[in-house]
């Protein structure tokens, strides 16, 4: 198509003009995009590093994941419920368990045991469950004031309990049945411990058994254990060397304390630099009478040349050895000198047996009063006695006829924090028999028992037998009926008490006590029992009343028995009557009536009950049994230290 001319050149006016740019209309927000990088090196290092970090860890894809997932449910493996538990950590005392720690230790520096103990039992079973570390605060404690039935419960319960033991653990055991005098318990607990324990001993647990064995006059498992501590690859302990010397001293063999001496210090390579050896090494010298060169020794240990590191234990073991072979006067100048060295806690020179041991010089001596005087003086010296420490100086007084300065510091006792044991009022008790004093010993007899302290059986007939002696038969006889409950009374117990009654013409009371023992399934009443009280009864003519006595017995438990019996039989037939009222409505769709389904229901309750009662009355009586065999299992494995006071006591 032709163009005219005036439009040719409007056309080309139009395209000659620069095309007009449309402005749109700003958005009714307006986002600015801020930018965290200052120079575009910095974006492109970020960048950079992203794709790094994409190539060392890509995305998980679907098949990843659905691995991941797979891994995630997959069943863990089983652990073997019978394997060792390992015991916490010490990173576990923290937090509320810390908390609990310090309550617990706040009870035990109140001296309140009990309290501590029994928290300790309540705390296992809650929110907050105490490490073993708090367990074993309680146990020292326990350990500490010889309550050894006490310690051996809340062990047994711990056990139970699922609380894993340490080696602390351990070693509290191990010393509370070596101070029962129950050495081989102690080593059955240590065959399980070197078989079963996830891990092995310390140099603590060897030095505790050592002395343990040593001083239950078991020398010779003790060098057997010194064998198997040089086997295990533990490095050679002068403290275990000692102890064993102090073995072959109380033996008298002073060709084995030379012995071990030489083979300690082979060991350590020619020289020994522990001290705590001298002074059994001046023991042996002494049995051999050459005290030249026994103080040729005491002069290496002590000497002011020497080289010898001496501590406390060390020095005490020194000052014995003067003390008890006539050199009680260097003893004295060279206690004089360890107080004077004494300055805690950088310089520990003296400690309770230090004490001890002059104490113990003083009364060989036969200075009593300096021996009450330095013992009252460890208190000045951060030094506090223990009942081991009383009880010893209580017996050489009583031994030497100071009942009265011994029943003072008897009185001082609660002032120091320490508890009397079972040993402490036996020789008190028995110091009184023989001053004439039976109403005071009876009264500390009752002290012992109020003190919830647990008085074997032999203590008991020693009170028995020094009541009767001074006439007072009664109290003898209430006696004997406050610790029937207690005790597990044996036939010689009972036919005492029943001879003393029968001599003063109290047969009805020979027959009370004939009626408890026949109830005591502890003992026989055998045929020569029988005629043991018939004899007693007969000068009477009433010798034939222990037949009778015997056939009420029989009697009154068969008619117990037979109406547990019919009790029970009576409760299974109430149910099967119940419960067959019930079976035709449900099984052949019979619809009772509300009121006599209700009443069914009812019948069924009460017989359920009544069945439950019968059950529960059964269990009883065998639970009771069982108890009552478990308790004298009990009180022949583990007595309290009232054996070992007894046995002391005795000697």
């Amino acid at each position: 198509m032709a163009l005219s001319k005036p439009t040719f050149l409007t056309h080309l006016k139009t395209l000659a003009k620069p095309p007009i740019r449309r402005r749109l209309a700003p958005p009714s927000f307006i986002s600015l995009r801020f930018l965290s990088f200052a120079t575009p090196e910095e974006a492109a290092a970020e960048r950079r590093q992203r794709k790094r970090r994409l190539r060392l860890e890509p995305p998980l894809s679907s098949l990843h994941r659905n691995q991941q997932q797979q891994q995630q449910q997959s069943p863990k493996p089983q652990i073997n419920p019978n394997a060792p538990k390992l015991p916490e950590p010490v990173s576990a005392l923290s937090g509320n368990r810390l908390n609990l720690h310090n309550r617990i230790l706040t009870l035990v520096r109140q001296n309140d045991l009990e309290e501590a103990a029994l928290y300790t039992r309540h705390s296992i079973y809650s929110n907050c469950r105490p490490t073993i570390f708090t367990v074993n605060a309680v146990l020292t404690a326990q350990l500490r004031q010889s309550k050894y039935s006490d310690l051996l419960t809340l062990h047994r319960f711990i056990t139970q309990a699922g609380v894993a033991p340490n080696i602390i653990t351990h070693n509290l055991i191990f010393q509370t049945y070596m101070d029962c005098r129950k050495p081989d318990t102690a080593m059955e607990h240590y065959k399980q411990l070197i078989n079963d324990a996830p891990f092995n001993p310390s140099p603590t647990t060897y030095r505790i058994l050592i002395k343990g064995l040593v001083d239950n006059n078991k020398l010779d498992r003790a060098m057997e254990l010194k064998e198997e501590i040089d086997v295990k690859g533990f490095v050679p302990d002068p403290v275990v060397y000692h102890y064993l010397m102090q073995g072959c001293v109380k033996n008298s063999d002073s060709d084995g304390v030379f012995k071990l001496y030489e083979e300690l210090k082979e060991k350590l390579g020619g020289a020994v630099e522990d001290g705590v050896v001298y002074g059994s090494l001046m023991k042996g010298y002494f049995m051999r009478e050459m005290e030249k060169e026994a103080m040729d020794c005491y002069e290496e240990a002590v000497g002011e040349s020497s080289k010898v590191k001496m501590s406390a234990v060390a020095y005490n073991s020194v000052l014995d050895a003067l003390s008890k072979n006539g050199k009680f006067d260097e003893a004295l100048r060279l206690f004089d000198r360890m107080i004077q060295e004494h300055n805690p806690p950088k310089r520990l020179a003296v400690n309770l047996g230090s004490f001890n041991v002059m104490a113990n010089g003083y009364c060989a001596e036969g200075r009593f009063k300096d021996a009450i005087e330095v013992f009252r003086k460890m208190g000045d010296y951060r030094c506090s006695p223990d009942a081991l420490s009383f009880n010893n100086l209580i017996d050489q007084l009583c031994k030497n006829g100071m009942l009265s300065e011994a029943e003072e510091l008897y009185g001082e006792m609660p002032d120091k924090g320490v508890n009397p044991d079972e040993f402490t009022y036996v020789l008190l008790m028995d110091t009184c028999f023989e001053e004439n004093r039976p109403a005071d010993a009876a009264e500390y007899f009752r002290k012992m028992v109020d003190a919830k302290l647990r008085p074997n059986l032999a203590v008991y007939n020693k009170l028995a037998d020094g009541l009767v002696k001074v006439g007072k038969i009664d109290e003898a006889k209430s006696f004997f009926d406050l610790m029937v409950k207690k005790l597990k009374m044996d036939i010689p117990s009972y036919q005492f008490i029943m001879k003393t009654l029968s001599d003063a013409g109290k047969l009805d009371e020979v027959l009370n006590v004939v009626d408890t023992m026949l109830d005591d399934d502890g003992v026989e009443f055998d045929e020569e029992v029988q005629e043991f009280v018939k004899g007693l009864l007969r000068k009477d003519g009433r010798e034939d009343e222990v037949g009778k006595l015997m056939e009420e017995k029989e009697r009154q438990k068969a008619e117990v028995k037979a109406k547990e019996l019919e009790a029970a039989e009576a409760a299974k037939r109430s149910a099967r009557a119940a419960v067959s009222s019930l079976l035709p409505s449900k099984l052949f769709g019979n619809k009772e009536p509300e009121a006599g389904s209700t009443e069914a229901t009812e019948n069924a309750s009460e017989a359920a009950s009544a069945s439950e009662a019968a059950s529960a009355s059964e269990a009883a009586q065998t639970g009771q049994e069982e108890r009552s065999g478990e308790e004298g299992q009990g009180s022949a494995e583990i007595e309290s230290k009232s054996d070992g006071a007894t046995e002391q006591v005795s000697v």
